[in-house]
């Protein structure tokens, strides 16, 4: 896999994070096949998850 380059990537928070600066999760959408996972108290490289993988979670995380 080469690598991705997320310079100009648009960051956006969560709607689970809380409000009091942690547990803060940013996601970047617009790059295929991946989604781009950081902590947003620490920004530093990010993790790349499958579509198909982040699609499970997010499908997991609505039903609990």
């Amino acid at each position: 896999m080469r690598p991705i380059d997320l310079s100009a990537a648009t960051w956006r928070r969560s709607s689970y994070s809380n409000t009091n600066g942690g547990e803060c999760v940013e996601v970047a959408d617009g790059f295929t096949g991946v989604v781009p996972v950081r902590d947003s108290k620490n920004p530093g490289p990010a993790i790349m998850i499958s579509d198909t993988a982040w699609g499970c979670f997010v499908d997991y995380a609505q039903r609990q």
